[in-house]
């Protein structure tokens, strides 16, 4: 991978946890509306909102630049869409991205990658 498949996958992960975070106030939010005088929901809706369609971004670019398979992109894009699923992505890409920036210094320095 590239040093900008690399950076697709860093912005995924750094607005994955905050995205996952927000999602989780705004369930919070929901409950206290319901049962106090507390309504904090218009406000968490337009961060999580906000969040949601930069993760979704995100995802499309790195998805576009990976060319990951169907079944992991699809599994990156349920993880947003479940409360903690972020979490989860955030670890995963985690991974992926440190191993693409290793990759992609390797070939910069002519290390040659065998398998």
């Amino acid at each position: 991978m590239d040093i900008k498949t690399a950076t697709s996958l860093r912005r995924l992960r750094l607005v994955s946890a905050p995205e996952a975070i927000s999602f989780l106030i705004l369930l919070v939010c929901s409950v206290l509306k319901r049962t106090t005088e507390f309504n904090a929901v218009p406000v968490m809706g337009v961060i999580h909102a906000v969040l949601f369609i930069l993760y979704v971004l995100f995802w499309a670019d790195a998805w576009n630049r990976t060319k990951w398979p169907r079944k992991t992109a699809a599994l990156y894009f349920v993880l947003s869409v479940l409360p903690t699923g972020g979490f989860f992505a955030e670890r995963k890409l985690r991974r992926e991205s440190e191993d693409a920036l290793i990759a992609s210094r390797a070939r910069r320095e002519g290390v040659v990658e065998t398998s």
